[in-house]
């Protein structure tokens, strides 16, 4: 794709997206229908995901493994409300070369079932627990509609599986990690998400409580970014997981699991990104400075050795034969956060360009001090990116009092809409069907201070509605 190609995200967001994703080589696409083949900048980003987010795992006490790829179907089918929920993602393996299978083997679509089979067999004392794990792998959904990052046939994704003793540590488990998303994608993605809990009818097939981390994207759509479930002792039951408690007595352990995905790519892009391409927060760029020669002269080759010698983040120097508008142009695509050109009328004032992806604008800075002012800028660039999409978000953010006002913002204002819901999922399922909106989370911190915006019966619960990906 030519670089001055990306559809106007305000003419057609949709469009525009796919355009960023090609045009940045984060993806491409394959013969696989429904997948796509992460290229090597898309990967490169994922890397400082995994990197990231697996020391704040282990830092919390949590340990790397590797389960299976395939699950029996009896095993799959040992817990039945959560097969239920999965079952029309589900890809089957029948053959193994060119015998048929004695039975199928599912190609995991997440790996509760997996982790609870082993567990029995190595839980047997409170002193084996907790059992805090985490892995690293793909899933297969078998997804109808499919778009790069958000969903796709074949996941990259983490999934935690922890034991517990008491239905307390399994609860705070669940909170303390969908914090950890939180403070991740907040911190680190600068992206201004909501964390609240998923109604009865959204929440983890299997589970007895589902918080979610939700973030809106520029055009107002919700994209659910990271889960966490509590889901007591419904599977350890079903798989018979037992264990002698401190008095001896045979108890049943208490189990959570989270997970995030390759989305939080999607959401950078269509949170971050503008009409020039991607826009990457310092934090996640892999790298944070690009370096661009203007010019073969001898001087302008030392300041560039110079200039990079100094710096201590990741950088790259574009010594290619590009002109340097196109070079220029290239870098703005790829979001890289910092651009120096080094050129020969600057360095005779003593000077360089320094360009800052998120706003585009250019300083002339000392060259002796070019170090302190990439350092400087980046973290001006981290927490501006931020509170942009912070006042973006909450201009966005709408509270309805009665049912024709909820229908009314809903069908002119995108994003999302805060109401009072009696906790009836018919209402719930009303307004899907109203207007297409479904519940994003409920706001636990905040009570109902009204009416169910739906029937007017009393309010139990605060609730965000709003579009979703």
């Amino acid at each position: 794709m030519s670089l001055n190609k990306i559809t106007s995200r305000d003419v057609d967001f949709a469009k525009w997206y796919t355009d960023v994703c090609l045009a940045a080589n984060l993806i491409s696409y394959g013969n696989t229908k429904g997948s796509m083949i992460m290229c090597p900048n898309g990967y490169a980003i994922w890397e400082e995901i995994q990197k990231q987010l697996d020391a704040m795992f282990k830092k919390t006490g949590h340990e790397n493994v590797q389960m299976p790829l395939f699950i029996p179907e009896s095993l799959l089918n040992v817990e039945k409300e959560h097969v239920k929920g999965f079952a029309p993602e589900v890809a089957w393996v029948c053959y193994g070369g060119s015998e048929k299978l004695e039975e199928r083997l599912c190609v995991r679509p997440t790996s509760e079932v997996l982790f609870c089979d082993y567990y029995k067999n190595v839980i047997h004392s409170y002193r084996d627990l907790p059992k805090l794990y985490n892995q690293w792998c793909t899933i297969v959904r078998w997804e109808k509609t499919t778009r790069p990052f958000l969903r796709s046939r074949e996941i990259l994704w983490q999934e935690g599986h922890t034991m517990h003793e008491t239905s307390k540590e399994a609860m705070d488990e669940t909170l303390r990690m969908i914090h950890v998303y939180e403070d991740f994608q907040k911190n680190v993605l600068a992206l201004p998400v909501i964390v609240g809990l998923k109604t009865e009818k959204e929440k983890f097939a299997g589970a007895i409580k589902t918080y979610t981390v939700e973030a809106m994207m520029y055009d107002g759509v919700a994209l659910q970014n990271g889960t966490s479930h509590y889901f007591g002792q419904n599977f350890a039951k079903a798989f018979g997981i037992n264990f002698l408690d401190r008095d001896n007595k045979l108890c049943v352990p208490y189990q959570t699991s989270w997970g995030a995905s390759t989305r939080m790519i999607g959401a950078l892009i269509m949170t971050h990104g503008d009409d020039h391409g991607l826009v990457l927060p310092p934090k996640i760029a892999p790298v944070k400075v690009i370096i661009i020669p203007i010019g073969k002269e001898e001087e302008v080759s030392l300041a560039v050795n110079k200039v990079a010698s100094g710096l201590n983040v990741t950088y790259k120097i574009d010594d290619s034969l590009k002109s340097p508008g196109y070079k220029f142009a290239e870098a703005e695509v790829l979001g890289i956060p910092i651009r120096i050109e080094i050129g020969k009328k600057d360095l005779d004032l003593g000077v360089v360009t320094l360009v800052r992806r998120d706003t585009l604008e250019k300083t002339k800075t000392s060259i002796n001090v070019v170090s302190d002012k990439v350092q400087e800028l980046l973290v001006d660039i981290q927490n501006n990116l931020y509170n942009r999409a912070l006042e973006r978000r909450n201009k966005m953010l709408y509270e309805a009092k009665s049912y024709d006002e909820f229908k009314s913002i809903a069908g002119s204002l995108p994003g999302f809409i805060k109401v009072n819901w009696c906790g009836d999922s018919m209402c719930e399922e009303k307004i899907k069907e109203d207007t297409g909106l479904k519940s994003r989370c409920i706001l636990e911190e905040e009570e109902s201070d009204g009416a169910c915006v739906v029937c007017q019966k009393s309010g139990k619960y605060k609730v965000y509605f709003g579009k979703q990906y």
